[in-house]
């Protein structure tokens, strides 16, 4: 797909971040919109590629037309690695020390792959049960030459014990019954991301009222889907 067309879908997704819990933090208040770098739209463009190959032998994705990726796959993750990586960018400098992070149920891959593309330095395990989903993931890590990449063939419930940083959960099953686990992972002062729909947002507090929950923040051309993120304080 061309590069071009694709930062054009994407530009809504990049704008200022708003404020979370937790420490302020300089960099947000003086975000400017994000650019991505031509080599990270490369590697977008080559993601779509094989995606709709292998989507042409397993159903990794409903959606199937290009355009229609980039903006509700590729642009709520980016949206989401916006807000959770605020002072990483194209043309940013700035080298984080490494942060951990698990993507629940992964699937084609969002967030999880679009937050490395964005942040580097993060040290990113996916978390998969499905081995053909899985050898999907290993491929895509390998052809955009991801390094720090673990892709965990397993369930998140066998995980408890192990926490990250941060800890990303979108469009999977049972989610009232996923929702305890994932903050299982999540470290002492870490954050759980959610992608969901607005019809879901009084669930996730009432499920972990412990959480320290930001205010809600609509993804760009979408009614519903909102980004939430609890911070374990």
């Amino acid at each position: 797909m061309d590069t071009a067309r694709i930062a054009e879908l994407l530009e809504p997704f990049l704008g200022t971040p708003v404020e979370l819990p937790g420490p302020p933090e300089p960099a947000r208040a003086n975000a400017a919109p994000a650019v991505l770098s031509p080599v990270q739209l490369q590697h977008i463009s080559t993601y779509i590629d094989i995606l709709g190959r292998w989507n042409a032998r397993i159903n990794l994705t409903a959606i199937r037309d290009p355009e229609d990726i980039v903006t509700r796959h590729f642009g709520e993750s980016l949206f989401a690695a916006r807000h959770l990586f605020p002072s990483v960018s194209s043309a940013s400098s700035v080298v984080k020390s490494v942060d951990s992070v698990a993507d629940i149920g992964s699937g084609a891959g969002f967030p999880g792959l679009p937050l490395k593309l964005w942040a580097p330095h993060i040290a990113l395990t996916l978390i998969e049960s499905n081995h053909k989903k899985a050898a999907f993931l290993r491929e895509v890590a390998r052809a955009l030459t991801l390094t720090d990449v673990n892709i965990q063939i397993a369930r998140a419930e066998t995980l408890i014990g192990t926490v990250f940083n941060t800890v990303t959960l979108r469009a999977v099953e049972r989610f009232d019954a996923i929702l305890p686990t994932a903050a299982g992972l999540v470290a002492a002062s870490g954050r759980l991301a959610l992608l969901i729909s607005s019809a879901q947002h009084d669930q996730a507090r009432s499920t972990l009222p412990d959480l320290t929950w930001s205010a809600p923040a609509p993804i760009p051309h979408s009614r519903s889907r909102i980004l939430l993120i609890g911070c374990n304080q």
